[in-house]
């Protein structure tokens, strides 16, 4: 067991190193003051009657307490659930109540949407606004001043339980099994940040993304293991996150396709006037990237760009280093853990380059919370599991997403997968993001349309459309080209790159 891979470890020996940087108010929270109050919270809890095992929930933006609360939990062998601050009170209070959190962490900016959740989740006996007042809910720093910052009797590894973003229906809690360990004990992403992308104690990590989703939660967490210093942005904009690379000398940072997209289509003057020296290693996820996007990346950053694939479930987990990006465009690499399977839906095994539904075989076992059929329908007749995600494999192994199982558009019994024309319209330059999905018809039952969001709206209208129209349809086979497209000023995607296409499909339906 190594018990340097908790931030306790770090504190003593390097108090007074920033364990993370808040980007846009500079606030910085030493190794010191994190162990300091995520043990009085900790004990905050304990005192509240939280005991290990227990569930608490988190609701807030990326706020300078955020990480304290969730290290607090860790250390209380907690389950703690953190909450998107983009759901409506119901969506939040149906979380609350499934996960059955007994205390809620939240912040001046989140607490209106919290106190209206609240009603709907009895569970929930303790409130806490971390940064200030709020109505219904105890200031936390006035309590953490009475607590001292020793450490718990029965201090053990907590877990973090999270819901699954919800782009395709209900979001669902998945559970892991609870480890109760000794505190260092890592969680397997330690073993694979550090020997896969070389993070160590001298790593800086830059986060542009929400705190609540899984991948920035668990790597913002792992740098701290390993004593590293996080710079995590409120929110994110290109030009700043270039900045904040310069600025921080930054080693490491994971982003989602749509944040390069972004940072591409910044003039080129503006993206080559910032020293990105320091890079090492910038890591992408949570959504397809087109290949074009990919290797523009490759060509601007140098073979430092790395992907993997995964879900919150963790089932399986493949990656990818650029160089062989670059000989296989599309491929999110090959498995690391769990074994792939494709299969077609009478579950018999598809053949090279052949689509059909991923199955993992061997990787971590999950379950959803109080959803037996739904943990039941992610499992199959081998024990293998799967999150409804679509692909194939070719014959050196390596694995190709081509959609959401819930995505795929059945045009006249043709299967059409919608991220081909995605990919190819985010590259054109009046494009700044795009959703492609399946809209009912008469004959043929589902028709492909697209919604842009144009770079500027000044533009939407026939003409651009008829423009992009023809820039499908010499690049695509007909059938897989958008019959018509509308304009949108921004398309629902959530923050971690997911794009909600359910809310448009229910809009056309």
């Amino acid at each position: 067991m190594p018990p340097q891979a908790f931030p306790d470890w770090h504190a003593q020996r390097r108090p007074d190193k920033p364990a993370y940087v808040m980007a846009h108010s500079g606030e910085a929270v030493s190794y010191r003051e994190l162990v300091d109050r995520s043990r009085r919270i900790a004990r905050v809890l304990r005192d509240r009657g939280v005991a290990p095992g227990d569930r608490i929930a988190i609701l807030m933006e990326n706020n300078p307490r955020f990480l304290e609360v969730a290290w607090a939990g860790q250390r209380a062998a907690l389950r703690y659930t953190a909450v998107s601050t983009r759901l409506t009170p119901a969506e939040v209070g149906y979380i609350l109540a499934d996960s059955g959190a007994t205390a809620l962490f939240t912040s001046v900016a989140s607490a209106e949407v919290a106190r209206a959740a609240l009603p709907l989740a009895p569970s929930v006996a303790s409130r806490f606004c971390v940064d200030g007042a709020a109505e219904g809910f105890e200031e936390l720093a006035p309590l953490l001043v009475s607590r001292p910052a020793t450490p718990l009797d029965d201090e053990a590894e907590g877990i973090d339980m999270l819901y699954s973003s919800g782009t395709t229906g209900r979001p669902k809690g998945v559970v892991d099994r609870l480890p109760f360990a000794p505190l260092g004990t890592p969680p397997g992403v330690a073993a694979l940040l550090q020997t896969r992308w070389g993070f160590g104690a001298d790593s800086v990590y830059l986060s542009p993304a929400p705190l609540y989703h899984a991948a920035p939660l668990r790597f913002n967490m792992t740098v701290h293991r390993f004593g590293g210093t996080s710079v995590v942005m409120e929110s994110f904009d290109a030009a700043e996150a270039l900045a904040l690379i310069e600025r921080h000398r930054v080693t490491h940072t994971q982003m989602v396709p749509t944040m390069f997209i972004r940072m591409l289509k910044l003039p080129e003057e503006q993206r080559r006037a910032f020293d990105l020296g320091s890079l090492r290693c910038v890591i992408h996820a949570a959504a397809p990237c087109p290949p074009a996007v990919k290797e523009a990346m490759i060509d601007w950053l140098g073979p430092i760009v790395h992907e993997y694939y995964a879900s919150t479930e963790n089932a399986l987990f493949t990656a990818i280093t650029p160089e062989e990006a670059l000989r296989r465009p599309g491929s999110v690499g090959r498995a690391l853990v769990g074994v792939p399977h494709v299969l077609d839906d009478d579950g018999r095994e598809q053949p090279p380059g052949v689509p059909g539904t991923i199955w993992s075989e061997g990787g971590p076992d999950f379950e959803y919370h109080n959803d037996p059929e739904k943990t039941a329908s992610a499992h199959d007749e081998h024990g293998w599991t799967s999150v409804g995600d679509v692909g194939y494999l070719d014959e050196d192994g390596y694995l190709y997403l081509t959609d959401r199982k819930a995505d795929v558009i059945i045009s006249g019994g043709v299967n059409v997968y919608p991220q081909e024309a995605e990919s190819l319209l985010v590259t054109h330059p009046a494009v700044a993001d795009v959703a492609v999905f399946g809209v009912p018809h008469e004959e043929l039952g589902e028709v492909v349309k697209a919604v842009v969001q144009p770079t500027s709206m000044e533009d939407a209208g026939p003409a651009l459309e008829a423009r992009l129209l023809e820039f499908c349809t010499q690049r695509l086979a007909r059938y897989k080209c958008p019959r018509s497209i509308d304009f949108e000023a921004e398309l629902p995607r959530h923050p971690t790159g997911k794009l909600y296409k359910r809310l448009l499909r229910d809009r056309y339906a």
